[in-house]
């Protein structure tokens, strides 16, 4: 995992929602934002709180044991 205060400026990022969000609030959920080496991640309910970023190989084991769990 990549940790720094702040994973990068959000106003250069383009913030994507999980379309597997299934809460009545389409607020609760994580955010990701993709550059060529890093997945930066942050709350929406809060989307200019903290941020975390990890490299992409991390991201990607994350979302596969997340979708068998």
């Amino acid at each position: 995992m990549i940790h720094k205060p702040s994973a990068g400026d959000a106003s250069e990022l383009k913030w994507f929602k999980s379309s597997y969000s299934d809460s009545s609030s389409g607020n609760d959920c994580i955010e990701f934002a993709t550059t060529p080496g890093t997945v930066h991640v942050r709350d929406s309910k809060n989307a200019s709180g903290p941020r975390f970023a990890v490299t992409p190989a991390a991201w990607a084991d994350f979302v596969s044991y997340a979708s068998t769990n």
